[in-house]
């Protein structure tokens, strides 16, 4: 009998009550503790109610989640969700933001100072120390998506969900925090599923590449294992011909194999 992987996604199909045929139909992947995951497509192949599915937001019609075994049916502080909008409480500050998480999941616990120092701590790891006082609409779009990841990470969930994170940033602000992820990633160990329609960014970042057929009925059409050595560095990666043969492979399957459905007249 072959042991359970870390998180487990079992012959997963999703139909909602409307539609003729599933969203998504028998997906079935294994992902091991520590492992960055990217799932690509086009859009409308179900990269985002996989990832609902996996946060318990959504309920399977047919298959499932495990994660460490347990079936994944509810949302819960082990799997953490950032969205592409960030969606801070523009009345809180920062640290306040950051807190609030902390006090609904793992510092029940802990002592006021404790969960305080826990929010500073995080706020440190995404380097956003420096703006703990401020409120969202003081701090730009990056930094926001920065307060984001610490409320996710303060929760010290087991997987850290990421729907698009960089998707609405400028390309230097997306860079400087695909860098700050990769070290995050790098420094805490954790187990990241992350959403994507970047070639570049998927392989930059990722162990895994998961890619997904068109949508509706979509499956998975192939599993990229990228394979390049960890600490990565994009200057570094540029040239190298592993990158280079990663990124053919995955727009070889997005490009020649699953072009873009276009619309026709009728």
């Amino acid at each position: 009998m072959t042991a359970h992987a870390y998180l487990e996604i079992s012959n997963l199909s999703i139909q909602f009550p409307k539609s003729p045929v599933p969203v998504l139909r028998d997906v079935t992947l294994r992902i091991d503790k520590g492992q960055y995951v990217s799932v690509i497509g086009h859009s409308g192949c179900g990269k985002s109610t996989l990832l609902n599915v996996v946060a318990g937001l959504l309920p399977a019609t047919a298959g499932g989640v495990l994660l460490e075994g347990q079936e994944v049916n509810t949302p819960g502080p082990d799997r953490a969700v950032v969205f592409q909008n960030h969606s801070l409480l523009p009345w809180l500050t920062v640290t306040e933001n950051v807190l609030m998480a902390v006090e609904l999941t793992v510092g029940r616990k802990m002592s006021k100072a404790e969960r305080l120092a826990w929010t500073l701590e995080t706020l440190a790891l995404v380097k956003m120390t420096h703006a703990k006082d401020k409120r969202p609409g003081e701090i730009s779009g990056g930094m926001k998506q920065r307060v984001g990841i610490a409320r996710a990470l303060a929760m010290r969930p087991k997987v850290l969900l990421l729907d698009e994170p960089f998707g609405a940033l400028d390309a230097l602000t997306r860079a400087h925090l695909q860098d700050e992820v990769m070290r995050i990633h790098a420094d805490l160990g954790c187990t990241v599923i992350m959403i994507t329609h970047d070639v570049e960014e998927a392989v930059l970042l990722s162990d895994q590449i998961v890619m997904l057929t068109n949508g509706p009925n979509a499956r998975v059409g192939e599993v990229l294992e990228v394979g390049l050595p960890r600490p990565r560095s994009r200057i570094a990666l540029g040239a190298d011909p592993r990158f280079l043969a990663a990124r053919e492979a995955v727009l070889t399957f997005l490009h020649d194999r699953h072009a873009a459905p276009t619309l026709t007249a009728a």
